[in-house]
């Protein structure tokens, strides 16, 4: 009897470990917590912090080379859902051993990834929210004896912002139809140093309406970037730049125009500022340059 209890009691204690997860040596759980730095995305309605419950981001973990992501990390793109509290992933996510030193990536929104020092990215100006790639990093070194994994994200894109006044030439402000900036709206990222490249030719990206006078947009970071054109009643008021209109990650640039009856001209001097967790809603998403 007692060789029989004594396996039924191995037998239990090997269960119980198993339902944990915890093998004697078997490797500890990774968790995450997430952040999103002075730029944030902010949220539609009610605490205009960071991230909110049922938002999901993509968790990339790998070992020997902080520069360099192998082709099948041992977290490879794993969904984590925020529930309000904390981040919990579709699958485990378990660190490789306790000597190895880790580094990690997330993303924001959850999308695959094959390149990462060159991920392809274009910009889709009717869905704001899906085009705003934040991008999260820790390429410190964490060993597994750490608490959990600090993620803060950035903003891959810029934002344009467009404020219209019109003369006393109009006897009321007139209808605008449309605002667009001559731009580039696709790139490539380099996720790792979170450099955005400007590809293609530069197209009419048209810009979502705030109200009447206030326009602003999603942008690819580029140089090079001078015209914007507002259409009222069919006709089109080109303004062009005499250099570039700075577009930078994480930045708004704010561009003040005021339309005569035949003219367009620069208001004021071009601003740039970080975003912040409040201002303008587009799409579904709130984008504010700091006052």
């Amino acid at each position: 009897m007692k060789p029989t209890i004594k396996y039924l009691l191995a037998a239990a204690t090997l269960l119980s470990l198993s339902a944990c997860g915890k093998f004697p040596g078997s490797p500890r759980e990774i968790t995450v917590t997430a952040a999103i730095g002075p730029q944030t995305k902010v949220e539609t309605t009610g605490n205009q912090s960071a991230f909110e419950a049922g938002d999901q981001i993509a968790v990339y973990a790998w070992t020997n080379s902080k520069t360099t992501i192998p082709a099948s990390p041992m977290v490879n793109g794993v969904v984590n859902t925020f529930d309000g509290d904390k981040w919990t992933p579709a699958a485990p996510m378990r660190w490789a051993d306790e000597a190895s030193i880790h580094y990690f990536l997330g993303l924001w929104p959850v999308q695959t990834v094959t390149v990462f020092k060159a991920h392809p990215y274009t910009l889709d100006p009717a869905d704001q929210a899906a085009s705003d790639l934040l991008v999260a990093t820790n390429l410190e070194g964490l060993l597994s004896s750490e608490s959990s994994v600090e993620l803060v994200f950035d903003h891959m894109m810029a934002k344009l912002k467009v404020n219209l006044a019109f003369k006393n030439q109009w006897e009321t402000a007139p209808t605008v139809a449309s605002v667009t900036a001559t731009a580039k709206k696709t790139a490539t990222v380099d996720l790792l140093a979170k450099a955005v490249t400007a590809t293609g030719d530069a197209v009419k990206v048209d810009l979502a309406k705030t109200d009447n006078a206030s326009w602003a947009g999603l942008q690819v970071p580029q140089e090079g970037m001078k015209t914007v054109t507002v259409t009222i009643d069919g006709q089109a008021f080109v303004y062009t730049h005499g250099e570039s209109i700075p577009l930078a990650s994480g930045k708004v640039t704010t561009l003040n125009l005021l339309l005569g009856r035949d003219t367009i001209e620069l208001a004021s001097d071009i601003s740039i500022a970080d975003w912040t967790s409040q201002g303008d809603d587009l799409n579904g998403k709130i984008f504010k340059p700091t006052e």
